[in-house]
């Protein structure tokens, strides 16, 4: 197939000029299997053991396995935000985990992926966790979705224990949390109330998921499945219990692995592969703390809660047969926020109105030569500070307070450790030799130093910083929740 360097620009071409120069006949379906909590280092195919995952080490050698691939912010309903709309969350006023209670959204009047491809008559669905707004009208069926079933935030908001049990002591924190339940549409229909409801979840995904492609398999459609896990409380059905041979986490995996095996071959048995871009990726790294019920972040720095690369630089393996070939690697920066302009192109649809941080990474896909459509990456974390930047191979790290897994001793068995935090003081690292970002070569490198800063400071004017007390003139806001 011919390849052909796409800016962004070309998100302006028609539909049917798109398909043409792809070698694509009809509109491609989107199939988006978002993991939550899931570590750069948990899958085979990135080194992960002893974790099973072969369906996984399959869609990688039929499609392209990325190394520097990441997610906005290391938690949940920032980095969800920025999937879905292609922003920085902070730009969104998005910030953090969002609480059951919280009294802000994601507001409405973002294009988000669901809505950018009804555009074309795509038929959109969710399944799994949402978690960017906790009742009516911020659910998913407000932002583009026909349909939705799952739970509205994480799946440890409940009022159970680490042990599995009620929560009746009111002085405890969880007490406060309201009755978890999986909805349909804007309805609770199922409750979960204890691990044994917790280990029917990723078989329920699924199942949806399935039945999702079978009843739209005549038109385009768009699948979001958002699984709930490996974000503890981990639990698995009774099919996996002791069949990995490496604990309750690795047989969490399997089932995992599994899932992304039922779908492909639902995709398979209705003739779907060819014109489907499968995406699998994950949210943030691994929640280390939790121990033997948290995954790897595969020898980078720390994991879930901070700017370090174990925190934000995720697994992500896509597959479009056709577009992508076989067995290939990317070991440019992507992130999750450019699957939206991606799909524009692919769609031949316009950017949102509103300005989007995203890029096309359609370059990469097709193997371009010499493509880079993502020059750079801000570490954003906490509320609204700037922690770090990276461009190319260097990552400058700004002086900032970071949580920190190192010199704690971490959970076992469903129970989480204690958290330190530490000062972290002005460094750069070459995080093509130093991945781990253990040396610090500032001092050796001033001109990258002052090039980074310079770069740094143009999104302290425009999205602020908590750090350096600036504002930032391009946020917009985060919908009210009365």
């Amino acid at each position: 197939m011919k390849k052909f360097l796409l800016p962004l620009f070309t998100c302006l071409w028609t539909s049917t000029q798109a398909q043409e120069t792809l070698g694509t006949p009809d509109l491609p379906n989107l199939v988006l299997i978002f993991m939550d909590d899931m570590g750069y280092g948990d899958l085979e195919v990135y080194g992960g053991y002893p974790q099973q995952t072969p369906h996984l080490t399959q869609l990688a050698a039929n499609g392209m396995r990325f190394t520097n691939f990441y997610a906005a912010q290391a938690v949940c309903s920032a980095s969800r935000a920025a999937l879905l709309t292609g922003c920085y969350p902070n730009r969104l006023s998005i910030s953090g985990a969002l609480m059951p209670w919280s009294t802000v959204a994601l507001n409405p009047t973002e294009e988000t992926l669901a809505s950018l491809v009804k555009k074309k008559g795509y038929k959109t669905g969710m399944i799994g966790k949402w978690h960017l707004g906790a009742k009516a009208p911020f659910l998913p069926t407000s932002y583009g979705f026909d349909s939705y079933f799952g739970l509205p935030y994480s799946n440890d908001m409940w009022p159970v224990g680490f042990d599995g049990k009620p929560i009746t002591d009111t002085a405890n924190r969880k007490f406060k949390f309201p009755p978890l339940y999986l909805l349909e549409g804007n309805e609770p229909v199922i409750p979960i109330q204890s691990l044994e409801d917790q280990a029917q979840l990723t078989g329920l995904y699924t199942e949806r998921a399935v039945e999702f492609i079978e009843r739209n398999k005549e038109s385009p459609f768009f699948l979001y499945l958002a699984h709930s896990m490996p974000h503890v409380p981990i639990a698995v059905s009774e099919k996996y219990k002791n069949k990995s041979g490496a604990g309750l986490f690795g047989d969490l995996m399997l089932e995992l692995d599994d899932s992304v095996g039922e779908v492909i071959r639902a995709l398979e048995k209705n003739g779907l592969t060819e014109k489907t871009l499968v995406i699998f990726t994950s949210d943030n790294g691994p929640w280390l703390t939790f121990g033997n019920h948290a995954g790897s972040s595969g020898g980078l720095r720390e994991g879930k809660g901070s700017a370090w690369e174990g925190g934000v630089r995720v697994p992500c393996i896509m597959s479009f047969p056709g577009v992508i070939s076989a067995g290939t690697v990317s070991n440019n920066l992507a992130a999750t926020m450019d699957i939206l302009p991606t799909m524009a192109v692919l769609l031949g649809v316009p950017l949102p109105s509103q300005k989007i941080d995203g890029v096309n990474i359609l370059p990469l896909l097709q193997q371009v030569a010499d493509a880079n459509p993502r020059d750079h990456f801000v570490y954003y974390y906490d509320a609204n500070s700037l922690k770090a930047i990276r461009q190319g191979q260097w990552k400058l790290v700004f002086p900032h307070t970071s949580q920190t897994y190192q010199g704690t001793e971490r959970g076992n068995n469903g129970f989480p450790g204690i958290y330190n935090s530490m000062q972290v003081s002005l460094a750069l690292y070459n995080l093509s030799t130093d991945p781990g970002e253990t040396f610090d070569v500032a001092q050796h490198y001033p001109a990258v130093v002052e090039a980074l800063t310079a770069l740094a400071n143009e999104y302290r004017k425009t999205l602020g910083d908590d750090l350096t007390k600036q504002p930032g003139n391009e946020k917009r806001p985060s919908a009210k929740i009365n």
